[in-house]
């Protein structure tokens, strides 16, 4: 199968942000119900930060807008300071006029995990699917908490973290044994329902990542990789991040 990712390389992190900002102003505007998939860490800060600019200064209304976000770590409730629900009220959704009922989190204090993933996919068929998911992409290839070995056909589901990942989050906590071993995440079945797909990624720690994903071969090894099978899906990246690409 031929590889459909589009690639557009910008010249820094803000013009990263900014070029993402224009596609999702634009299904907005297209679709004002639309279900936008949603992302954390620290790739989209700008992109949430200039949404919510247009928000303030240019009046572009999310009232309509349904949210669901790529996953949560397991043990942490909302109110958490590191929990993605306290991320998202931070960063986007508190500063918005999006309606709390329309935001969906996986919740990481579920009493019954498999039954909270089932519920999750079941919320996102209901919503009709997601008609653009922002990603971002670890510096193992992962997508959402989706770690090497994942499958193409994956669904939500609680993950077992690589030692990578745990190392790259542990940043954020105070001590170690802070940082959660494991999270929910949306599978990469999931994330290839989306409609469209759209992927940031700045700095060159990601630039290994992004050459595996976009020239590297298809498969478990980089779950990345299997963005090259999507219809839609746009890449947007920073000069450094795209150092490691042949073309």
């Amino acid at each position: 199968m031929a590889n459909k990712i589009k690639l557009q390389i910008l010249e820094d992190a803000q013009a990263v942000a900014r070029a993402a900002v224009a596609v999702l102003a634009e299904q907005v505007h297209q679709r004002p119900d639309a279900v936008l998939g949603l992302a954390t860490g620290s790739s989209p800060e700008a992109t949430y930060a200039e949404l919510v600019r247009l928000y303030r200064e240019e009046g572009l209304s999310f009232a309509r807008v349904r949210s669901v976000n790529l996953d949560e770590y397991e043990g942490l409730d909302g109110d958490h300071e590191q929990s993605y629900r306290h991320y998202m009220q931070k960063h986007l959704l508190g500063a918005i006029d999006i309606r709390p009922w329309n935001t969906f989190l996986l919740d990481g204090m579920a009493v019954d995990m498999a039954a909270e993933c089932r519920a999750y996919e079941e919320r996102i068929r209901a919503l009709g699917g997601v008609d653009l998911f922002l990603l971002g992409i670890g510096t193992n290839g992962h997508i959402a908490f989706n770690e090497p070995g994942s499958a193409v056909d994956s669904r939500t589901r609680l993950i077992e973290l690589s030692e990578a990942t745990i190392e790259a989050n542990s940043r954020l906590f105070t001590r170690a044994d802070e940082v959660p071993r494991r999270a929910l995440t949306v599978g990469v079945g999931t994330i290839m329902t989306s409609r469209r797909l759209l992927l940031l990624a700045t700095g060159e720690s990601k630039a290994g990542a992004i050459a595996a994903a976009v020239e590297g071969n298809v498969g478990a090894q980089c779950p990345a990789s299997f963005l090259q099978q999507h219809a839609d899906c746009t890449f947007l990246l920073d000069k450094a991040a795209a150092a490691h690409l042949s073309r």
